[in-house]
């Protein structure tokens, strides 16, 4: 079978790299190798991905982001313009920290927006929305909508970018789909 994959003439890609069937990579991005890109993604212009960044199916990847080593991100994830990932916690331009790369997971459905920033060893949940302009420095539950610096939780979304209201019982629909979601302690599920 014949892959199926656009590369700009100004993207570059180095060898070996693992790029998935449907994939589009834009303008003078650059893929270093032994990353790892799923089918059907697309990569912005401007876009750097490191080595050991792992790269699901069905992934959006806006223009000026950077996935330094460490990064994970699974199918269907969005990461707006300008979106900034971390990988060590105090660097310093005098001692080399590779040995200390805190890992980032960036769970299924999940949202970055555009100039978020991501700070290194945190996972953000499956269907997880971060506000634009945000500054992650913790965990980010499952479905939680999360603003600010640093981003707080501030309401709930649905998986198709929803916000939530939950009636007195703890039940929520969403108002696109009209599939059922439920709050207890805390924790989000979809019915």
């Amino acid at each position: 079978m014949e892959l199926k994959i656009f590369i700009h003439e100004t993207a570059v890609i180095d060898e070996p790299s693992h790029i998935g069937n449907g994939t589009k990579i834009w303008h003078f991005s650059h893929l270093m190798p032994n990353c790892r890109v799923g089918e059907n993604c697309t990569i912005g212009q401007n876009v750097y991905i490191a080595s050991t960044v792992k790269i699901g199916n069905g992934v959006k990847i806006q223009n000026n982001v950077s996935l330094f080593d460490g990064v994970i991100c699974e199918d269907e994830v969005f990461i707006g313009p300008s979106a900034v990932f971390t990988n060590v916690i105090n660097p310093r331009s005098a001692v080399c920290r590779k040995n200390e790369y805190a890992p980032t997971l960036v769970k299924r459905g999940a949202t970055i927006g555009a100039n978020a920033t991501i700070v290194c060893g945190h996972t953000i949940g499956s269907f997880a929305f971060v506000a634009a302009g945000s500054v992650v420095t913790h965990d980010v539950a499952d479905y939680a909508l999360v603003a600010g610096n640093p981003a707080k939780p501030v309401g709930w979304m649905s998986e198709k970018g929803c916000k939530l209201e939950f009636n007195s019982e703890g039940i929520a629909l969403c108002p696109e789909s009209g599939e059922k979601y439920k709050i207890a302690n805390n924790h989000v599920v979809k019915l």
